[in-house]
C-alpha cells in the first residue's frame, strides 16, 4: 500500500473574490496569500477559508479595538502609519504581525473544524495529533497581538 495522499488543488481566486476588505485601519487579506503562508490546499473551499478569515480578522480586531481607538484619536490613519514601525520588504512590521496573528487563528479554525473524517484508530490518533498544534497556533496568534500593542509575550512575577 502506498503512503501517496492527493491533495485537491487550488484555483487562485482572483480580484475582489481574493481579497477582504477590511475596516481601513487594519489591512485587507489576500486569500491566496493566506493559503501560501499557512499550507492550506483545495480541500479546503474559498467559501470556507473566507469565513474562517473573516472570523480571524474580527477576533484580532476586537483584541484590539482600545489600541486602534487610542492611535487614532492620536491622528493615526492605519495600523501602517504607526510611528516606529519601521518597514520589513516594503510592508510595515505591524501589518506583518497582524497578517501573522490572523493567518495563526486561520489555521487553527481550519484545523478545528475540518477534521479527518475518518474514525479509524489511526484517524483518531492523527486528530490527538493535532491538539498541540491549534494550541501553539493559538498562542502565536496571542503573541503576535501582544507585540503590536508592545506587551511582553509572558506575564509572571516572582512570589
Amino acid at each position: 500500500m502506498s503512503g501517496f495522499v492527493a491533495t485537491a488543488p487550488t484555483a487562485p481566486a482572483q480580484g475582489e473574490q481574493d481579497t477582504i476588505g477590511n475596516d481601513g485601519w487594519f489591512p485587507d487579506l489576500s486569500l491566496a496569500a493566506v493559503r501560501d503562508l499557512v499550507r492550506i490546499d483545495g480541500t479546503v473551499t474559498d467559501a470556507r477559508l473566507r469565513e474562517a478569515a473573516r472570523n480571524a480578522m474580527a477576533d484580532i480586531n476586537r483584541r484590539l479595538a482600545a489600541f486602534k481607538a487610542q492611535h487614532q484619536a492620536a491622528g493615526i490613519e492605519r495600523l501602517a502609519d504607526l510611528p516606529g514601525a519601521g518597514t520589513i520588504d516594503g510592508e510595515s512590521r505591524y501589518a506583518l504581525i497582524y497578517r501573522r496573528a490572523v493567518c495563526c487563528l486561520i489555521k487553527a479554525e481550519l484545523i478545528e473544524r475540518y477534521r479527518d473524517f475518518d474514525a479509524t484508530d489511526s484517524g483518531l490518533r492523527r486528530v490527538a495529533d493535532l491538539e498541540p498544534a491549534i494550541d501553539e497556533l493559538r498562542r502565536s496568534a496571542t503573541w503576535a497581538v501582544r507585540d503590536i500593542l508592545g506587551q511582553p509575550h509572558v506575564i509572571a512575577e516572582l512570589i
